[in-house]
């Protein structure tokens, strides 16, 4: 094809030609070694026979938790400069969901919230699904200093669902969510305008056997309780709820409801810790054999 000049000065073939159109947009970290953020998203959203467009809010070696670790975050207008490119490149006109898990500060919170927000002006019935990632029983908190105030007054009065942990969820609605009534009252705190509902993980401990693990899916009008044995030393392997979070995404794409996509997710966490604990792997595996519920355009 000839390389024919436009007036602007760009060949003109990027005028004629289709661009490459996505149907998710996945905004979270990026890890050189390792199974956290869009290193777990992509291939789910992938094996569903989605189109993805990786944005990074991060880039490091690994996870913290390694002796060493390099890296850090996006600069802003890096960051702005990728959302506002994928319009610009007239990539999102498939666009059905964006999936949004760890930031790297405050100021991407309210960046992504602008950029949402006009999106969901062109597309009303667009899919947003935020894992609020602050921190958990295990680490504590591991986000920068105001990521709480960013996800409550920008992120999450963008988004159609949430994915918090417990830990999570106390520390977002300032509320005590030790039981399953609890974390259903704190929750719904958070079901208002954009927000439909909210998914649990790691949930009510008190009202649940030390064997398994729980994680309750709350409406503004209804909520269930799945459980899943609890794998050992799952506590250490990091991703499970990116890979929650970027199942349900593809789940809900596929047509299941709401429920049956966080029972399918759910399975798929458990499916994924004892395959990974099996392999006596330091990294979250997935297994060859499974596969998500395919999207059909």
């Amino acid at each position: 094809m000839k390389n024919l000049q436009a007036s602007e000065g760009r060949p003109l073939f990027y005028d004629a030609m289709k661009p490459l159109s996505f149907d998710v947009v996945s905004v979270q970290s990026q890890v050189i070694y390792g199974r956290v953020g869009n290193n777990v998203a992509t291939p789910v959203l992938l094996r569903a026979g989605l189109e993805v467009a990786i944005v990074p809010t991060v880039v490091f070696s690994n996870t913290p938790h390694y002796p060493t670790i390099h890296g850090g975050c996006i600069p802003d207008d890096w960051f702005a400069g990728y959302l506002s490119d994928l319009k610009a490149r007239r990539a999102l006109s498939q666009l059905r969901a964006v999936l949004v898990g760890y930031l790297g500060g405050p100021s991407q919170t309210v960046m992504l919230a602008e950029w949402l927000q006009s999106l969901r002006e062109q597309y009303p019935g667009l899919l947003v699904v935020v894992d609020p990632v602050i921190g958990d029983e295990d680490s504590g908190i591991y986000v920068a200093k105001g990521m709480v105030d960013g996800h409550l007054q920008h992120l999450i009065p963008q988004a159609t669902g949430l994915t918090p942990n417990g830990f999570e969820l106390r520390y977002l609605t300032n509320m005590p969510v030790d039981t399953t009534d609890q974390v259903i009252a704190a929750a719904r705190t958070l079901i208002r305008g954009n927000t439909r509902w909210i998914t649990a993980t790691s949930a009510a401990p008190q009202d649940c056997p030390e064997d398994e693990i729980q994680l309750i899916v709350i409406t503004a009008d209804s909520a269930e309780r799945i459980r899943h044995p609890r794998v050992v030393d799952s506590m250490v392997i990091r991703g499970t709820g990116d890979l929650f979070s970027a199942t349900m995404t593809a789940c809900l794409l596929a047509g299941k409801s709401l429920n049956e996509a966080a029972r399918f997710s759910a399975d798929v966490v458990a499916q994924a810790l004892k395959y990974t604990h099996e392999a006596e792997s330091a990294e979250l595996l997935l297994p060859r054999e499974w596969g998500v519920p395919s999207f059909q355009k």
